[in-house]
């Protein structure tokens, strides 16, 4: 898939708390076609402790009203930076970065997509590319407290959400894996972003539940060209680099279950 160097202007930066904004951003030019689970490369301007591109999971396309949407968590001076920028605003992209993830067999397969935290950005997008295509989906969400599950009524949109709190402000208490529905139903297809134990703990349900299951690394991405190594992970392949061989893989290709 070819790769763009584009100015995207900022539409809406809708803060969601103190910790979390979603750019909207858009451009004169007719958005090229981006897949669920890939990424782009973000410059950050004005930011002298920035010097890398960041790399942030593509949120959802709507290519009917031409915008791009990226969710972005303050972990940092440079995604700090992104998160006090205004509308009218240019932020520059490298993009669509990575894979994406795998369609189901048929249409009928019971499908669980599960997040934590920003990891939710990607399934989003995912999801919303199911639904358009027929599938019927299923979302647990989790994170430590309600202010951290995000976009809840856009998830609504594409399929049936339940939430997890550790703290249990939200939902039922405790992790994703914990959740009563990975109890009472089995899964077809399972796929997952978050953070690393969330992710393996996702991974050794499927294991153990025989299904098909996909995760989305969340590794350090310079450069999204497989050059500076510092996304590389450990598979049953040897060492590759998530930026050019994922970030989406299959749970067998990884060393969690060995």
């Amino acid at each position: 898939m070819k790769k763009f160097m584009l100015d995207l202007i900022i539409k809406k930066n809708e803060v969601l708390n103190d910790q979390y904004s979603l750019l909207i951003l858009s451009s004169s030019e007719k958005l090229p076609e981006m897949l669920p689970g890939q990424f782009a490369e973000v410059r950050v301007d004005n930011s002298p402790t920035t010097f890398l591109r960041r790399p942030i999971s593509i949120n959802y396309v709507d290519y009917e009203a031409n915008e791009l949407w990226l969710l972005i968590q303050i972990v940092g001076d440079g995604t700090k930076k992104m998160c006090e920028l205004k509308a009218g605003n240019t932020l520059n992209l490298v993009f669509p970065l990575g894979n994406t993830f795998t369609f189901p067999e048929n249409k009928d397969a019971k499908i669980l997509l599960v997040g934590g935290g920003v990891g939710i950005a990607p399934l989003l997008f995912w999801g919303s590319y199911l639904k358009e295509r027929g599938y019927n989906c299923n979302f647990v969400l989790g994170g430590r407290s309600k202010e951290n599950l995000l976009q809840l009524c856009e998830f609504e949109r594409f399929g049936n959400v339940y939430t997890t709190t550790e703290d249990g402000s939200h939902g039922e208490k405790g992790f994703v894996t914990q959740h009563s529905l990975l109890k009472a139903s089995n899964f077809d297809y399972i796929f997952t972003c978050g953070p690393t134990p969330m992710m393996k703990a996702v991974a050794a349900y499927a294991t153990q539940t025989k299904a098909f299951c996909e995760v989305s690394l969340e590794n350090t991405m310079a450069c999204g060209f497989g050059a500076c190594l510092c996304c590389v992970t450990d598979t049953t392949e040897g060492h590759l680099c998530v930026c050019t061989e994922g970030p989406v893989f299959n749970i067998t290709k990884l060393k969690w279950q060995i």
